[in-house]
C-alpha cells in the first residue's frame, strides 16, 4: 500500500470532515460510484465497476497525510484487498466536484436480478 497516494471518498453529501469510521479508498472511480448510494456494485472481469446507485454526489479528495496508524482495511468487504478502508481518526476532505451517475456503469433490471439470484444461490440466508 502506497500512503502516499491520494485518498478518496464519495458521499451524496456536502461535507468538509470526514468522520473517523469513515470508508475511504484510493481508487477514485470507486468512491464516485459510492457517492452515489448504490445498493449493489459489481466487478466486471473486464475491469468495469457497474452499479445500481441513481442519485448525484460528491467526490472528495483527503486534505492531509493519511498514515497507516490512521486506516485499517475494511473487515467485512466484499470487495479486494486494498480497495476499501476505515479510517480511524476525523480527517479533512476537499471537494474535487459533484458528480452525476454515467449511464453506462448503471446494471440494467435484469442485471440487478441476476446478481441476486447467484448471490442468493451461494448464500441461501441472503434473500
Amino acid at each position: 500500500m502506497d500512503y502516499t497516494q491520494p485518498w478518496y471518498h464519495g458521499s451524496p453529501s456536502e461535507l468538509t470532515t470526514l468522520r473517523a469510521g469513515s470508508t475511504i479508498t484510493q481508487q477514485r472511480d470507486l468512491a464516485r460510484i459510492f457517492s452515489h448510494k448504490p445498493m449493489i456494485v459489481s466487478f466486471e472481469d473486464d475491469g468495469r465497476i457497474r452499479h445500481n446507485g441513481a442519485q448525484p454526489g460528491y467526490l472528495y479528495v483527503i486534505d492531509e497525510v493519511v498514515a497507516p496508524e490512521d486506516v485499517e482495511a475494511h473487515p467485512r468487504t466484499t470487495m479486494g484487498p486494498g480497495d476499501e478502508w476505515l479510517t480511524h481518526r476525523e480527517l479533512r476532505v476537499r471537494l474535487l466536484g459533484m458528480v452525476e451517475p454515467q449511464p453506462e456503469e448503471l446494471l440494467t433490471e435484469a442485471e440487478l436480478e441476476d446478481l441476486r439470484q447467484r448471490i442468493a444461490a451461494r448464500r441461501p440466508d441472503v434473500q
